[in-house]
């Protein structure tokens, strides 16, 4: 009682205390004593070829050097007196030379144990057991005969090899038996047939065995197959062959792969479907095999038990079976032990939990002995998988082993116990520089050591304490976590490691980098044969770190390949070809940190031709056509176009017969007799078409009377008194046989009148002579050939040959509604009298005089309207007025004109005159112009006079008050007077008659300048321009009217040169020759203001305003006052100008001049 009270309160009070103990899992530095550890050993089930030596390994560590004995069997194993066994130094591993020996004398159950002074540890038994590879039993196999349609298996039945061999069935010639949905492989080897077919006769199904480990092949004696088809078996249901019943069981372990089949039989071949009752089938982990005959899942859990249903289906009808699946489990960790480094007089806690189905039981061991042969009865505390072990001492280091088993395996595992006394050292290395993408964990290592396990703290830069919070995490193994490492987190961290016997530092450093990224990622292409690929990379990444760029095809590398470009952001495939299909990725990296990306490249081209063209269901006019595909190309096949050759009538000409879509391989062709047919075919996908098809076998079809008739039959005569009939006549493809002629027939419509008939041969057209003019005909074309007639033609109507009409329109009347349009009328000429098909009639018209003259107008054209239809009405346009006109109407056929009708005259009344036929202006005085202009070409009336509208126009494009006067009409000159000088007029003119005034025309036009009479004066203050120039420079003669005065005020002259320049004597001026003006008004053509512009743009005619405002002056004459007041003094002499100065002349006048200009 004294001893469960000392170790009970432990499990409960110590467990807080003990989780570092039993999470730190430490190393122990190799240079401080420590018990053994297994490091490598062999697996539990060692299957060895007996050609090769047996090596059994098992390595392990500790403080000191661990020495190593086996056992076998459960006894001890005695290396040394075995010469074929030898025992690697400074290890256990065994290796034995089973060369000559039977190696049945090395299988058994062997276990290592690795000791030194401070414990004892074991591996697993490893049990070595001999490959085996035994021969077939010897059996006779009887000759098997099954009639067609009815099941079949054949068994295998191999021999029990070691490990179990792989089967597969073969003939003689090492071909393998096809499999399919109808023929499937059990997974024991046997061989089902869902139902046989003839073509499954042979006389040598082998079944063979290999075995892995011995790479041999073992085969059973061959089976003869005979199918009989005298009584075949008939269409049926679906039922099972494996398993048998409504309902099986199937047992796995967890962590195993679980192999489920279902093979049925029916007529025809079922299909076969699984499901979970309950639930789905897991995802990720389910595949099917054997054309869906087995379903496997991988690593088992117990979520897998259930019932699996799989149903058999064909169209008569479904089965099902239930395979119940339970999952069994043997030992698997939950949490294996550890080991414990203590201090002195600290407390420890070993735990072995583990899980399996039945529960295993858990046995401890120590140092390789039962813990209570090791312990007797002062030992540590045992609950279950847990051991307690209080206030350790010096010297109590151990091996402890936990041995958890059911019946379906065991787990062994070694944990030791040192007890030590050591003060803290940091194992991970000084100033180590940590690289971390920036948003990624960044993990910061303090490796330690020491008994008691020392504290671990961190700081930043030699100052901030890391406390374990967001975004730190600092592990119980002393490593820093920051969970998403930012560019601020770079910097140097310390960590200490601190226990009762000491304290140690260590300095890291951390550098937070930008992480690499694809920025434009490949993309899918679609790329027919012969073109080029572009695949685009673009990376961004950090400037710190070397970017390293490669490109894989299908996860390999790129084929070594001139056409394979690779740049710096970018991978090009010149004159792609089928070869170069795949998957191609773009792979950056640095150290840190990588970026992928994918993108297909699909290869395209037409499609390869059809194959194997044949042709089945022959009949007299059908045939079915069945072919191969080729290959799509990687692009679908959308249609097949069927082609035909008619070797008989057009040999070597392909011709479209039909079309059927891409998932067809065969189709029903419709045939036309008498045709010797080849047909080939071609495939299209979005390439384009295939080239085509070897031809198919000619096929000939019998001949038989026309299918059909001549098409576009008509009767149209060519002259009077006859009657063509054309048909188009059939080919050789219609003609349906031989001696194709045409029986033509005719009669004439609505007479009672039996047909005429004649027959024709290798023509399409018959003339008929001596017809009625214009009467119709009703008409038929039959084609017959060796082998009968065609059908009833159809009957079409035509017309025998037209003649010129006979009569004119009679009634003809004219009626003018305006003096531009007339309305004629007229009577309908008869149907007997026009002699044909009524195309229209013909108006022709012609103007034979004015009104007003007497006599008629030489070469005036006769105009003709054309009216199609049975019009009796037409209108005349664009008539002249006040004009004379005849006009005659004619009646058309296909043959022409009739006789006209006779001439209508009719007069159209009185309008508008046209225009003046010029305006002219002449005798331009200062305040005076001539206006002559001509008569209009034409009156179209009794011209009464004409009107004259004239303003002028200012120098801002205004209009000035108009004036209007009106001339008789013998007037056509007249003189205007009382007119502004220098000033521009604008002149409208328009000549009147009776019904009203025409259009007008216009003229512009100045008026002269006066520069002859001496001191005459002119107002310029009342003048427009002169007040719309003020305004446009007051704000620049405010500036110079400031030195204007102050030169008035000092009595000095004011620059009038530009002035005598600008007036010199007209005596000496150079008159021009054309029209006799002053040159002084426009030295160029260019200087001449354009027609209708309201201000010349040169200047020209605001310098002859302002020398029009000026007071005249001249050699002697008196002076004169400005209207300021301010004197104007005398000039004498006249200043000759020369060219260039008369061309300044042209400019306008400077401020200082307009000044002067003031009177």
């Amino acid at each position: 009682m004294d001893k469960k009270q000392k170790w009970a309160p432990g499990l409960e009070g110590v467990l807080l205390i003990l989780l570092s103990h039993m999470a730190a899992g430490l190393e122990v530095p190799l240079d401080l004593p420590q018990p053994p550890t297994i490091t490598l050993q062999s697996p539990k089930d060692y299957i060895f070829d007996p050609r090769d030596k047996i090596v059994i390994q098992c390595e392990a560590k500790g403080n000191p050097h661990p020495s190593f004995s086996w056992t076998r069997n459960g006894t001890n194993f005695d290396v040394e007196t075995d010469s074929k066994v030898v025992m690697k130094p400074y290890s256990g591993t065994l290796e034995i030379d089973i060369s000559g020996e039977k190696a049945e004398a090395y299988e058994g159950t062997y276990q290592c144990t690795a000791s030194n002074e401070h414990g004892k540890a074991l591996t697993n038994n490893i049990v070595i057991r001999q490959s085996r590879s035994p021969l077939w039993s010897k059996e006779k196999n009887e000759a098997i005969q099954v009639q067609k349609g009815s099941p079949l298996v054949l068994h295998c039945r191999p021999p029990a090899g070691l490990p179990p061999p792989v089967i597969f069935w073969m003939d003689h010639n090492f071909q393998r038996v096809p499999l399919d949905n109808r023929v499937t492989q059990a997974l024991n080897g046997d061989l089902y047939f869902s139902n046989v077919l003839p073509e499954d006769t042979r006389s040598n199904y082998i079944c063979y065995a290999r075995f892995y480990h011995t790479q041999t092949i073992q085969q059973k004696d061959p089976i003869s197959v005979t199918v009989l088809t005298n009584n075949p078996k008939g269409e049926r249901r679906p039922g099972f062959m494996w398993p048998v019943g409504e309902m099986s069981t199937k047992m796995v372990l967890r962590g195993e792969t679980l192999e489920l089949e279902c093979i049925a039989e029916g007529l025809p071949t079922p299909e076969v479907m699984w499901q979970k009752d309950g639930g789905r089938l897991p995802s990720g982990r389910t595949s099917f095999h054997e054309f869906k005959k087995t379903l496997t899942i991988i690593d088992v859990n117990e979520d897998d038990a259930g019932d699996y249903r799989c149903t058999a289906t064909n169209k008569l009808g479904s089965v099902h079976h239930i395979i119940k699946v339970t999952v069994k489990a043997a030992p698997f960790w939950i949490s294996a032990p550890r080991n414990l480094i203590l201090a002195p007089n600290e407390t420890g806690i070993l735990t072995c939990r583990v899980n399996g189905n039945p529960k295993p039981k858990i046995n401890w061991f120590v140092n390789g002995r039962s813990f209570k042969d090791f312990y007797e009865d002062n030992g540590p505390k045992v609950e279950e998988d847990t051991i307690i072990l209080s206030n350790v001492q010096s010297g109590s280091s151990a091996v402890f082993q936990c041995n958890a088993s059911n019946e379906f395996g065991y787990l062994l595992a070694n944990a030791f116990v040192s007890v030590l006394a050591e003060p803290p050292r940091i194992l991970t290395p000084a100033n180590k520089v940590y690289l971390v993408i920036m948003n990624n964990p960044a993990l910061l290592h303090c490796a330690s050591f020491g008994s008691p396990i020392p504290a671990i703290t961190w700081f930043k830069d030699g100052q901030t304490n890391i406390k374990n919070s967001d975004p730190y995490v600092i592990h119980e193994n002393g490593t820093l976590e920051i969970n998403m490492a930012q560019p601020m987190h770079s910097g140097k961290y310390t960590c200490t490691a601190t226990n009762n016997l000491g304290f140690k530092e260590n300095h890291v450093f951390l550098e937070v980098k930008e992480p690499t990224r694809i920025l434009t990622q490949p993309k899918y292409r679609v790329v027919q044969r012969g073109m080029s690929a572009l695949f685009e990379c673009k990376v961004k990444h950090d400037s710190s770190l070397i970017i390293n760029i490669s490109w894989l095809k299908d996860n390999g590398e790129l084929p070594d390949d001139q056409r394979f470009e690779v740049d710096d952001e970018s991978l090009t495939i010149r004159d792609v070809t089928e070869e170069d299909a795949g998957t191609y990725t773009c792979i950056t990296n640095t150290i840190l940190d990588q970026d992928s990306a994918s993108a297909m490249l699909t290869v395209v081209e037409k499609p390869d031709p059809p194959t194997d063209l044949e042709l089945t269901d022959q009949m007299e006019r059908s045939v079915r056509l069945t072919w191969i595909p080729g290959d799509e190309n990687n692009s679908p096949i959308q249609n097949f176009l069927i082609e035909y050759m008619d070797m008989l009538h057009q040999p070597g000409v392909w011709v479209n017969l039909t079309e059927v879509p891409g998932t067809s391989t065969t189709a029903q062709l419709q045939l036309s007799p008498y045709v010797y047919y080849m047909f080939r075919v071609r495939a299209q996908n979005d390439v384009g078409y295939s080239d085509p098809s070897i031809p198919s076998a000619q096929y000939r079809t019998n001949p038989s009377a026309p299918d059909e008739n001549p098409t576009n039959v008509k009767g149209v005569g060519t002259e009077p008194g006859n009657l063509v009939i054309s048909w188009k006549p059939l080919t050789g493809f219609q003609s349906n046989g031989p001696g194709l002629e045409y029986k033509v027939m005719w009669r004439q419509k609505d007479v009672e009148d039996d047909w005429t008939s004649m027959n024709v041969g290798n023509n399409s057209q018959l003339t008929v002579t001596q017809t009625p003019t214009y009467v119709p005909y009703e008409i038929k074309v039959q084609a017959f050939n060796d082998y009968g007639n065609g059908p009833e033609p159809a009957v079409v109507t035509g017309f025998s040959g037209e003649d010129l009409p006979l009569s004119p329109p009679d009634g003809v009347k004219v009626t003018v509604p305006n003096s531009t349009l007339a309305e004629v009328q007229w009577d309908p000429v008869s149907n007997p009298s026009i002699r044909g098909e009524l195309k229209g009639y013909r108006v022709y018209y012609r103007r034979v005089r004015g009104q007003h003259d007497s006599q008629e107008e030489a070469e005036q054209q006769e105009q003709v309207l054309t009216f199609s239809g049975n019009r009796t009405e037409a209108m005349l346009p664009d008539l002249q007025p006040y004009s004379v006109y005849n006009v005659f109407v004619t009646v058309v056929n296909n043959k022409g004109e009739g006789p006209p009708s006779p001439n209508k005259t009719f007069e159209t009344p009185e309008g508008v005159p046209g225009p003046p036929s010029f305006l002219n202006t002449m005798d331009h005085g200062l305040d005076t112009l001539t206006l002559k202009w001509g008569p209009p070409l034409s009156n179209n009336g009794h011209l009464t006079g004409y009107t004259l509208i004239y303003h002028p126009v200012n120098t801002t494009n205004e209009l000035g008050p108009a004036k209007k006067k009106f001339f008789p009409a013998n007037v056509t000159t007249i003189t205007l007077d009382s007119l502004n000088a220098s000033m521009l007029y604008k002149f409208y003119l328009n000549a009147e008659t009776r019904k009203g005034p025409g259009p007008n025309i216009t003229k512009e036009a100045y008026t002269a300048i006066d520069t002859a009479v001496p001191n005459r004066q002119v107002d310029i203050a009342t003048q427009g321009w002169f007040i719309g120039l003020m305004c446009a420079i007051a704000l620049l003669i405010l500036v110079l009217l400031i030195v204007c005065f102050i030169k008035r005020n000092k009595g000095g002259k004011y620059p009038v040169k530009e002035k005598e320049d600008a007036h010199q004597d007209p005596e000496i001026q150079p008159m021009k020759e054309d029209d006799g003006t002053f040159g002084e008004y426009s030295d160029t053509e260019d200087h001449k203001p354009l027609k209708g512009s309201r201000t010349p743009s040169n200047g020209t005619v605001r310098r002859d305003e302002s020398d029009d405002s000026l007071v005249d002056y001249g050699e002697g004459g008196d002076g004169q006052f400005n209207e300021d007041g301010s004197f104007i003094g005398q000039y004498s002499g006249k200043k000759e100008k020369d060219t260039h100065e008369g061309n300044e002349s042209s400019e306008a006048p400077s401020p200082v001049n307009a000044m002067n200009s003031f009177v």
